[in-house]
């Protein structure tokens, strides 16, 4: 070989090494991935995290502001739901803001750059220190997300994507999804890949991607993430919907305290001074119509027990219990609760035999919104507010003889809520607001916290 010939084989082999090395940069830099923030406690938070493909995972966390050292955490995306992976940050400190970056690899090659810096600030410990700290939440439900291939023909069903951007900038502290959070089509019930296939499918719609890491996320389910609409406890697949629902979704914990193999959605968890109690209305739901078969109901005995027991336990001046269909609606129509009249009416009981105060019902599933007050003993009040749809059609109920409403509060659009609690300890004020798409005001209510009988 002469020296030419020389120099212009090793220049070649030299180009593909670079090119070589930039396509491995490149394909570092391009893992297409998603982010949110789950549950975040004081000492504890989840950070959900999904691939297009199979590839390791480095988390580098620190106190934002401090030159101390970040730490690192490393994991694997892998899975048959959709390559997801919950990165549990352990051993905070209390109300303190973190920052953090995700760097991806895949094909053993080295990690390519460090995306966007991230944050999160952990709750306050201000219990015997302070008054409770003042925070603002989220909240709605039906979500309907688009995709022509897969939806019934003739008018799209989903619509106002930009609804997402508008809750970001309200700036939640948290984001409460009151089921139906994704919309399971013929063609995923049958298959895990299906089911994985819809949540993702949602996951990647550009307007949401902010909200998603801007704030913490804890999230119920109703029929159409469950299963097949009005699906009940007979849904065949509902192992896959479970296990899709806590890939997807990152709340502190899952089933029925106290029942090992309950199953189900069912959990709870505080914010500053206020209980939050996630219910499951589809693991043990019995409909109305089966004759030879258990005694009706949404909620199961075990997880009505749990639930009048824990209330009953709670010492928060507001206690939010979310469910997928309206509580409090006397309208014995579609699925809501007055159609199991009975269950319903033993719990609106027990709240006023134990005397529990402070109880709200955030429920979604009607594509309308409204609030319905129920007034019982010691001038004790229920209320249900309902906010559904985020982003599929809405309809107008107008006409239903619902007797518990609260006058105006009827909203026959897309629209979201979001609940402020503030005011010191023993005097604390929850105010509601309703937002449209574009994030106007659409109503808002002041309510204090209720005195003890």
């Amino acid at each position: 070989m002469n020296v030419r010939n020389f120099t212009l084989t090793t220049s070649l082999k030299t180009l593909a090494i670079l090119v070589s090395c930039c396509l491995i940069q490149i394909n570092a830099l391009s893992i297409k991935h998603h982010v949110m923030l789950g549950y975040v406690d004081m000492r504890e938070a989840c950070i959900w995290v999904q691939t297009e493909t199979p590839c390791r995972v480095m988390l580098s966390v620190s106190i934002q502001g401090s030159k101390a050292k970040s730490t690192i955490y490393e994991t694997a995306t892998e899975g048959e739901f959709a390559y997801v992976k919950h990165m549990i940050v352990p051993n905070l400190e209390p109300a303190t803001t973190y920052q953090y970056t995700l760097a991806f690899a895949a094909n053993g090659e080295n990690y390519g750059e460090a995306s966007e810096p991230y944050s999160f600030t952990t709750q306050a410990l201000w219990q015997y220190r302070t008054d409770p700290p003042s925070f603002r939440m989220a909240t709605g439900s039906c979500a309907f997300i688009n995709e022509e291939a897969y939806d019934r023909p003739g008018k799209p069903y989903g619509g106002n994507y930009e609804i997402f951007e508008s809750i970001a900038a309200k700036d939640p502290d948290l984001m409460l999804w009151l089921g139906d959070n994704i919309y399971l089509r013929e063609v995923d019930f049958a298959a895990k890949s299906g089911i994985a296939h819809r949540y993702s499918h949602a996951r990647e719609l550009p307007e949401m991607q902010k909200l998603l890491s801007a704030c913490a996320h804890y999230a119920i389910w109703d029929d159409h993430d469950f299963g097949p609409n009005d699906a009940d406890r007979s849904y065949v697949h509902q192992d896959w919907t479970f296990e899709a629902f806590k890939q997807f979704w990152a709340n502190p914990s899952y089933g029925i305290p106290g029942k090992p193999n309950s199953g189900g959605i069912t959990t709870q968890f505080q914010w500053s001074d206020i209980d939050f109690f996630l219910l499951d209305n589809r693991s043990y739901r019995i409909p109305m119509n089966v004759v030879g078969s258990d005694e009706p109901t949404i909620l199961g005995d075990d997880q009505i027990n749990w639930l009048i027991e824990a209330l009953r336990y709670s010492r928060a001046p507001f206690k939010i219990i979310t469910m997928g269909g309206q509580f409090l609606n006397t309208e014995k129509k579609f699925e809501n609760y007055a159609v199991w009249e009975k269950e319903r009416q033993r719990i609106i009981d027990a709240i006023e035999a134990n005397h529990i105060t402070g109880v709200v019902f955030l429920s979604g599933d009607r594509h309308c919104g409204e609030l319905s007050e129920l007034k019982i003993a010691d001038d004790n009040v229920i209320y249900d507010l309902t906010v559904s749809p985020l982003t599929s059609t809405a309809y107008d109920n107008t006409k239903e003889n619902n007797t518990l409403r609260v006058e105006q509060t009827i909203i026959p659009q897309r629209h979201f809520a979001t609940l402020e609690f503030s005011g010191p300890a023993g005097k604390r004020v929850m105010k509601i607001a309703t937002w449209d798409a574009s994030g106007k005001l659409i109503y808002e209510k002041e309510i204090p916290q209720p005195t003890k009988p």
